[in-house]
């Protein structure tokens, strides 16, 4: 789907380059002549970027800039504005309104569409809500009351120019700024061999125009190392300006500045990029949270049954190629109905939890654990024969024999475990029937309860 771009104009010539331009381009352009129909069409369309004229005759561009950011509809959007005049004023104002970049008019055709390309593939990557996106009450993203300082690292070959740089930002920014040689912002000194908290979030790099291949290099590993990979990159200098910039941009930049660049301007782009950085933090850890938690059972923070299952079939795999024996045990607690009859809810609770933590310890660190059902685990042992299956079994039935269960209010409880076990004969090129070995481990499991509880019953694999 292609994506589309809010021009808005109140020259209909402009309008028309731009939707050309646009157009050959393969993205969706949609047209706005005033403030006022920009407004109404992003919170009606949900464009996936504005390209935003500051010169408009209703409203200027920076009310239109701070409307957008106000709106929870739009503030996401991302905005390029063009400027008509080259003052510092304007651009400086447009950039604190919440525009993402301010480009000069007549705008560089390479560089507009490399800097789209940019901002979409941004949005793409989860920085922007994708258009459309439905915010769901009560998962919206809080504003950070507080951002810590943050680390800002000027990088260059020539220590002289990067320290000048570096004074003239030091008044302009509350963060902390460190001048790296290009060695050291890649991980070979010691900046980054520490903790995580010592890399950069945000990397300037320097380019005196005496090697602008070695600056592209440069942001290309940057952008592809592990430890800087998410960090913000803003190019500075000859590299940064017209068609290197355009470069600059679809080699991964974040930003790219000439080298006329004011401090002042210079700041606010980077407490920007600062800002935009953290907020892609926080999604990707709340989606990495959210992943966690689909693959965890809450109650007692093992494996639930979405996880186990592939688990399950990868293990049957690799003992078919390697031609080694695993075993699956279904364990089951016995007259556990009882014990939240009798106790409460939350009393069962606390036995899930203590029974979860036993099982943990008296299993291999290479077997794998899940809770698949009320007071129901499955347990995979990778590599274990009839003999060690059997040594594992008898040994959770112990430990939940001896021990009884202390409850919140003192109270003991002896709690018993069921356990049917399938052996599955490792066998090279010979398949496992995952779903059969599952189903004679419950059939051992039923038998175990038949023949009194307390019991562990063997099965070998369905043939």
């Amino acid at each position: 789907m292609s994506a589309r771009i809010l021009i808005v104009d109140d020259q209909a010539g402009n309008r028309i380059v731009h939707k050309a331009r646009l157009s050959a381009a393969f993205y969706e352009p949609l047209l706005a002549e005033d403030g006022a129909s920009c407004l109404a069409l992003a919170r009606e369309e949900r464009p996936d970027l504005v390209l935003l004229d500051l010169g408009l005759p209703d409203i200027s561009g920076l009310e239109v800039l701070r409307g957008l950011r106000r709106d929870p509809r739009t503030r996401d959007i991302p905005v390029i504005a063009l400027a008509s005049s080259r003052e510092a004023g304007e651009r400086l104002a447009a950039f604190a309104a919440g525009a993402d970049d301010v480009l000069d008019r007549p705008t560089n055709e390479r560089l507009l569409l490399a800097r789209l390309r940019n901002l979409l593939r941004t949005g793409a990557d989860g920085e922007y809500p994708a258009a459309g996106e439905l915010a769901v009450s009560g998962l919206a993203e809080a504003s950070a009351a507080f951002d810590p300082q943050g680390v800002v690292a000027i990088v260059s070959s020539q220590s002289r120019s990067a320290q000048v740089l570096r004074d003239a930002l030091s008044g302009q920014l509350r963060d902390r700024l460190v001048v790296l040689s290009r060695r050291e912002a890649l991980g070979e000194g010691p900046m980054l061999s520490g903790t995580d908290a010592a890399i950069p979030e945000v990397f300037l790099i320097h380019d005196d125009g005496s090697n602008p291949s070695g600056t592209l290099r440069l942001l290309s590993e940057l952008k592809s190392h592990l430890a800087t990979r998410h960090a913000a990159v803003c190019v500075v200098g000859p590299s940064g300006d017209g068609d290197e910039a355009a470069m600059a941009f679809d080699l991964g930049a974040d930003d790219a500045v000439g080298s006329g660049i004011a401090a002042e301007e210079l700041a606010l782009r980077t407490r920007g990029l600062l800002r935009r950085k953290r907020q892609g933090d926080r999604r990707r850890a709340r989606m990495q949270d959210g992943l966690r938690l689909s693959m965890l059972d809450p109650l007692t923070g093992l494996f639930n049954r979405r996880y186990v299952a592939p688990q399950l079939a990868a293990i049957a795999t690799r003992s078919r190629d390697e031609g080694t024996d695993f075993a699956v045990m279904l364990l089951d607690l016995d007259r556990f109905k009882l014990v939240n009859d009798e106790h409460g809810h939350a009393a069962g609770d606390q036995v899930l939890v203590e029974v979860a933590q036993r099982l943990t310890t008296n299993l291999r660190d290479s077997d794998v654990l899940a809770r698949i059902g009320g007071e129901e685990f499955l347990a995979i042992l990778p590599k274990s024969g009839m003999m060690v299956a059997r040594r594992v079994a008898e040994r959770i039935c112990q430990a939940m024999d001896e021990q009884p269960i202390r409850l919140a209010s003192g109270q003991e409880l002896r709690i018993t475990v069921s356990i049917g076990v399938a052996m599955a004969s490792g066998q090279r090129g010979r398949n496992v029937a995952v779903e059969g070995l599952v189903e004679q481990a419950d059939l051992a499991l039923l038998e175990s309860k038949g023949a009194g509880r307390n019991t562990i019953t063997y099965r070998s694999s369905a043939p």
